[in-house]
């Protein structure tokens, strides 16, 4: 079967070719009655824009990229990623767009990626993630003029951004330890050089210091389940152990949850447990966790819709992801209960 073309719509409508394409590009010189015209015609005759054809002729190449510099390890079951993807891929389907991904090992190779992407005019826009200190990444985009979007950015990282407030979610959950009785807490954090990470360790101390609760050092990984078996280990050979462990992921968590039944250590009655990402796994085990419920779905949706206008040429505003929920389980209290 042959492809419609502009030829075809313009038989159809009575236009000519240039005014075809002025239309389905959205070009100046056609008004918005032969736009919508045009695109009705289209859409009857099935027709679809060539992607290669237009990043060819220096048009948009219709497509968005994201590249992940974890490594396999570190994204095993975690579902944030599949989520936030989710999220992206329903804002941009229906505007014809599509997302390319990439999964790389450094964050050199992730550089690497953006100039190969550039030069081959593969993408229109980036999704940064895991924003880190000292980041290469906002002034190579900007020297490309590659426009970017930072998920997890702050107005310091130097690139329009959707975020979410880590120091406010950390307060949450150590508060709500605090009001079980717990005096001396851990958590088992991600990647030092991720500004998350920064973001959580240092409300971690504050907030545990205006308890007047003992926060033991924050234990950092790499998010595998091998750092996080390590982590917890290292916890429970302390002389004078924790009450409770805060886990910054999924992973994390269920590492820490495996150690702690090899151990024998009862959950909560020997140890509290929380995690930062919900996830349906907790309802399915006993005991339930308690942990952070965010959409990063959402995230998703804010951040694509922010990047397309930033492609379009426009400035979007940052935006700020409200404050994560406390679903609070049994792995913190001896009845479940869900509230802030």
């Amino acid at each position: 079967m042959s492809r419609p073309t502009m030829r075809q719509i313009a038989e159809v409508t009575g236009l000519s070719e240039a005014a075809v394409s002025f239309a389905l590009n959205g070009k100046a010189g056609v008004s918005s009655a032969t736009v919508e015209r045009v695109h009705a015609a289209a859409a009857k005759l099935g027709w679809r824009r060539n992607v290669a054809a237009a990043a060819l002729s220096g048009d948009r190449a219709g497509a968005l990229g994201l590249v992940l510099a974890r490594g396999n390890d570190g994204l095993d079951n975690d579902s944030f990623f599949l989520r936030l993807i989710a999220g992206i891929e329903s804002v941009i389907n229906t505007d014809s767009q599509a997302l390319v991904l990439q999964i790389v090992q450094t964050v050199d190779q992730e550089q690497e990626t953006y100039q190969r992407w550039w030069s081959e005019r593969r993408v229109d826009g980036v999704f940064v993630v895991d924003p880190r200190v000292e980041d290469p990444r906002p002034r190579q985009l900007r020297e490309l003029g590659l426009p970017a979007l930072a998920i997890g950015g702050t107005p310091e990282f130097g690139l329009p951004f959707v975020g979410v407030d880590d120091a406010a979610a950390m307060t949450v959950l150590v508060q709500h330890l605090a009001e079980q009785g717990h005096k001396h807490i851990a958590h088992v954090a991600g990647i030092n050089d991720l500004l998350h990470t920064r973001r959580r360790v240092e409300a971690f101390a504050i907030a545990a210091d205006r308890h007047g609760i003992r926060a033991h050092s924050s234990y950092l990984t790499d998010y595998s389940q091998l750092s996080g078996v390590e982590a917890t280990e290292e916890i429970l050979g302390l002389p004078d152990p924790p009450t409770a462990v805060i886990y910054d992921n999924e992973v994390l968590a269920l590492a820490g949850l495996a150690t702690f039944n090899s151990h024998r250590v009862e959950v909560p009655g020997d140890m509290a447990v929380v995690a930062w990402e919900d996830n349906i796994i907790w309802t399915a085990i006993r005991p339930q966790l308690t942990a952070l419920r965010r959409d990063p779905g959402v995230m998703g949706v804010e951040s694509a819709r922010s990047l397309l206008e930033l492609i379009a040429g426009r400035v979007p505003k940052d935006v700020q992801i409200p404050v994560p929920e406390l679903i609070v389980r049994n792995s913190t209290v001896a009845e479940p209960h869900t509230g802030r």
